[in-house]
């Protein structure tokens, strides 16, 4: 099929007055933050923003929150279909926008295939104009007609081939092979790997943690029943966990007082495995070494707060110290803020936690463009950056303390091959077997090396990586 571009062919957008106003608030919204991430935004903190702004709640938020992140999430299984039925090249960026989001509602979403139509072609109407508005209608129609499905099957044929896993399942060939070599690196099988990338496909489930010493997990499985008419299902693997299956985390009495927040199992994980790894008498004064916007520090001052611990929480960039500081303010009593460049941090700390800038590739589900946004030269700068961050942590962590060392990410690179190349660097430095602190013991996630790697497909968390260092004298 032929089409033409809008830009290059001549067309023109209609000024608002000549407009037919035909898209409704939630896929405006779902466009808009496509348009966003196009120059950079971050879809997760956009959006919410955005819906907020426009006074879109309930139901419809959530139609917009599933149709934008799908569109972004699947763009690149959508971008194969539409170019196929197309027949040729490039189509301008605001157009396949309004197609992403229409191939969404007909492959991923209860919406009739009539009615997804229409509707995308009445806000290519309202945003672009008449002609690009026909080109979207051309395209869907046609989709719709020889079968969204059948499309993937001709154009990537379920073989195992990186290059058509890439387009099955929406991910780019680098961080499908990197996920393959990292399968590898941790005793799996690469047979798994289809699961590992669909379960970056689902999005995760809102987990919220109960920040101990301000609310109990069960008062707040209250209040979320409360709010949504739906029990709280408690976390697999800490007690501070607790998922809604429904209904919007802000409006809980707890997460609007800084009592509860929004966050991964696994990162909650990460904060009380630093805070149980068994050490000696001494062990009162705890650092997190990169620790904006907080989360992992909110938890960790509240863990404090309960063994007696005192807690430094560093982070150097302004804006981040300053969501520090509002995460900490319960916890004036145990924690105070720093803003230094964690590779120039000074004093011992019996406990540190370097939770290191990363590449974010355990996380996909919950960042949708974040697979788009990165590429393989991006560890080019990281891992200058992690290793010098993880050696400033290792400086700071007392003889016979411990230094845990995290990434939201299984890229061999940033996990297994950076603690291994920093030990054959620095003998004096020993990785404790994980399996010592049972909390991470019962994950059946502690590799031979005694390092933790969390895949998402098997324990329901974002696939965060751990090892705890010690530092002999």
């Amino acid at each position: 099929m032929n089409g033409r571009q809008s830009e290059r062919s001549g067309w023109t957008k209609q000024p608002p007055s000549q407009r037919q106003r035909s898209a409704d608030p939630a896929r405006l919204a779902a466009y808009d933050l496509l348009r966003a991430v196009e120059t950079g935004a971050y879809a997760n903190l956009t959006l919410p923003k955005l819906l907020k702004d426009r006074g879109i709640y309930g139901r419809d938020a959530a139609f917009a929150t599933e149709l934008a992140y799908g569109a972004t999430r699947q763009r690149g299984t959508y971008d194969a279909v539409i170019n196929q039925v197309a027949g040729r090249g490039q189509i301008d960026s605001a157009v396949l926008d309004c197609l992403r989001l229409g191939v969404h509602q007909v492959a991923a979403m209860r919406v009739p295939d009539h009615a997804a139509v229409a509707a995308t072609v009445g806000l290519a109407r309202e945003q672009l104009g008449l002609g690009p508005s026909k080109f979207v209608n051309a395209i869907l129609r046609a989709i719709t007609e020889q079968g969204y499905l059948a499309l993937v099957d001709e154009i990537a044929p379920d073989d195992g081939d990186i290059a058509h896993l890439a387009i099955r399942l929406s991910h780019p060939e680098w961080v499908i092979r990197a996920l393959r070599q990292a399968l590898q690196g941790t005793g799996r099988s690469t047979s798994d790997l289809a699961a590992v990338l669909a379960a970056n496909n689902h999005p995760a489930a809102t987990c919220l943690v109960a920040r101990p010493g301000l609310i109990t997990p069960e008062q707040l499985a209250e209040q979320v029943k409360t709010q949504t008419g739906r029990a709280a299902k408690a976390g697999q693997w800490v007690s501070t966990a607790l998922t809604m299956a429904r209904g919007a985390p802000g409006d809980l009495p707890a997460i609007r007082h800084g009592q509860a927040a929004v966050q991964d199992e696994g990162s909650q994980l990460i904060a009380w495995a630093l805070s149980q790894v068994p050490l000696g008498d001494d062990q009162g004064s705890w650092l997190d070494l990169c620790a904006g916007p907080g989360g992992k520090a909110a938890l960790l001052a509240g863990l404090a707060r309960l063994q007696g611990a005192q807690l430094t929480a560093n982070e150097p960039q302004p804006h981040r110290a300053r969501l520090l500081e509002q995460a900490l303010r319960h916890y004036d009593d145990v924690a105070h803020v720093t803003q230094q460049d964690g590779r120039e941090v000074q004093g011992q700390f019996d406990r540190v936690l370097v939770d290191v800038p990363c590449t974010g590739l355990g996380a996909l589900r919950r960042r949708p463009e974040a697979r788009w946004r990165h590429n393989p030269k991006d560890l080019g700068s990281l891992r200058p950056l992690q290793r010098a961050l993880l050696q400033a942590g290792l400086d700071a962590t007392k003889p016979g303390g411990v230094c845990l060392y995290s990434t939201c990410s299984p890229h061999l690179a940033e996990t297994q091959m950076m603690v291994a190349d920093l030990i054959r660097a620095n003998p004096a430095i020993q990785v404790m077997n994980a399996a010592q602190v049972p909390l991470l013991e019962q994950t059946g996630a502690v590799l031979p090396d005694g390092t933790l790697q969390l895949w998402t497909d098997r324990h329901g968390t974002d696939a965060m990586f751990l090892a705890l260092l010690t530092r002999n004298s």
